[in-house]
């Protein structure tokens, strides 16, 4: 059976990571997001009390679906609605977790191999840890049946479709069917978990064959007619009655002891051996049915179990979220959008912004220095890769298109792994980009081309950004290139249809910055005096 709470027809992830996943993850910062999504808050009368350590499994999950980015808005919707189930029911998901987490760790301590088959070198011991495995089987699959069916307020496709298959590929009768087989030969591993002191019951095995005999007395056309376990009183060997029972057995007609004869308890234990062996190998198809399930369901509500981890942090600083809205490519609009990483870092509420683009390819952000234009563009950065993995963003409202190609072009600060000069390293990484560059492409430029002349970089970005235009990319920048920003504000004003939308982090005539950004002609200074003047004014 699948677990299909991921994708809604099939469970694995199989469409292509970002690109340079590494440059993504470092350059809007989400580690804090990852790492947030596998902490959970304890909380006393409604204040937190502790931070639970981190989760390295949710962790790792969070991060590989984020970095998998969903195609088409069937896929964002149907992972939404199932998000919003978690929401409203932490606990379902929490317990789907827990449940399959402890079934694969006692799994694993029974010798789990590859294939799920059960690794040991002993026949025996091999077989008795098949038994338990399907007792583990039958008892898990039955937790999670039970716990799908007590929830009537579900109202997402992917749960309540995952509940539906469990209880066809696991019904009640199945179950019961599965049960009587494991109870007829619970003979087997009865006793191995307990003392002989203490013990009142014990089961032995009622095996009846069907067969014809041979030469010397040879059994042929062996069939087993009936299995069963029996309880039933425990008789301590050595004690009177135990000498009273043989008795009396040594003189029952057609009757002999398998325990005083060595021989004959060795075909004995070879003949329960074989039938028990027999009756589990019939079993194997609903372990081999199930062999991933318990796997993929740990997976799959890792990552609902840490978008309510996350959702517990929003909500911890203040933050407002929503379900994204899924529009054409060439449309852009959020309203108070906050920049995630920057609240979870800082621990506050942190300043949204709002935009409206509409038709438009390239967007084009200048102004004052820290004016909060990096955070705005990161804001977005991580808005687009959470809808896009199906998770809420940080905002009253957000609408998108869907971008299976995201590129980042941070300017990096000059380290000793650089093997060239910061311009050079530039270059290579926006060559990078280019060679991968696709249908559904999505670049974040963040004053790029800033480490050479400002004329050599405003010609080397207007080479870049108009050829990505023409390519059908969509570009969202922050610069310091004013005069490149101006030359592409003078060749498209008064073109509505340019495809172009300028922006500028808000100052006031005093020179304080509102962290806003607002639809503005680019100017020629970035007002970095504002910052001189603070800094001497302190000192």
């Amino acid at each position: 059976m699948k677990v299909c709470l991921l994708y809604e027809d099939r469970e694995r992830l199989q469409e292509e990571t970002y690109y340079d996943t590494a440059s993504i993850i470092q350059d809007l910062g989400l580690k804090s997001i990852f790492l947030v999504s596998a902490k959970e808050l304890v909380y006393e009368n409604g204040e937190v009390v502790k931070v639970e350590k981190e989760d390295p499994f949710l962790m790792d999950t969070m991060q590989k679906i984020m970095m998998t980015p969903l195609t088409t808005k069937e896929q964002i919707v149907f992972r939404q609605e199932i998000v919003k189930d978690a929401y409203n029911d932490p606990e379902l998901i929490r317990e789907l977790y827990q449940t399959s987490d402890g079934m694969l760790r006692k799994w694993n301590e029974l010798g789990r191999g590859t294939k799920g088959r059960i690794r040991h070198s002993n026949p025996v011991m091999k077989l008795i840890s098949e038994i338990r495995v399907l007792h583990l089987f039958c008892d898990t699959l039955s937790k999670v049946r039970t716990l799908l069916q007590s929830r009537e307020g579900l109202a997402s496709k992917g749960l309540c479709a995952f509940r539906d298959e469990l209880n066809k590929a696991f019904s009640e009768e199945r179950e019961a069917d599965i049960r009587k087989v494991l109870n007829d030969i619970s003979f087997y591993t009865s006793g191995l978990d307990q003392e002989d002191e203490g013990r009142d019951q014990v089961i032995r095995p009622r095996i009846v064959l069907e067969c014809g005999l041979e030469d010397g007395l040879k059994f042929s056309s062996m069939k087993i007619e009936e299995v069963s376990s029996q309880s039933t009183k425990f008789i301590r060997k050595g004690s009177t009655r135990d000498k009273i029972q043989k008795f009396f057995e040594g003189r029952m007609a057609d009757s002999f002891s398998t325990v005083e004869e060595v021989r004959i308890q060795e075909q004995t234990l070879q003949l329960e051996y074989g039938v028990v062996n027999h009756l589990v190998r019939k079993l194997r198809r609903f372990t081999d049915e199930f062999q991933t399930f318990f796997d993929q369901l740990k997976f799959q509500t890792a990552f609902y179990l840490a978008a309510i981890l996350m959702r517990q942090h929003i909500e911890r600083f203040g933050l407002k979220y929503c379900f994204p809205e899924v529009c054409e490519r060439r449309d852009l609009e959020f309203v108070s959008l906050k920049e995630f990483v920057m609240a979870l870092e800082q621990r506050v509420n942190v300043i949204g912004n709002t935009c409206s683009m509409k038709q438009k390819d390239l967007l084009i952000v200048t102004g004052a220095n820290q004016g909060g234009k990096s955070t705005f563009l990161r804001s977005i950065g991580i808005a687009q890769v959470m809808m896009q993995c199906g998770l809420p963003v940080t905002a009253y409202t957000f609408r998108s298109g869907i971008f299976p190609r995201i590129f980042v072009h941070f300017t990096r600060r000059e380290d000793s792994a650089m093997n060239s000069g910061r311009l050079d390293e530039e270059l290579n990484r926006m060559n990078g980009i280019i060679e991968h560059i696709g249908d559904g492409s999505l670049v974040f430029l963040n004053e790029s081309f800033a480490t050479t002349t400002e004329k050599e970089g405003a010609v080397i970005a207007y080479d870049v950004i108009r050829a990505l235009k023409e390519a059908g990319v969509r570009i969202l920048t922050v610069t310091h290139l004013l005069s490149f920003a101006k030359r592409v504000y003078e060749e498209t004003k008064g073109q509505p249809d340019a495809g172009v939308e300028f922006l500028s982090a808000e100052r006031k005539e005093d020179g304080t910055r509102t962290y806003h950004m607002i639809e503005s002609e680019p100017e020629l200074t970035s007002f970095g005096l504002d910052i001189y003047e603070r800094i001497v004014g302190a000192d």
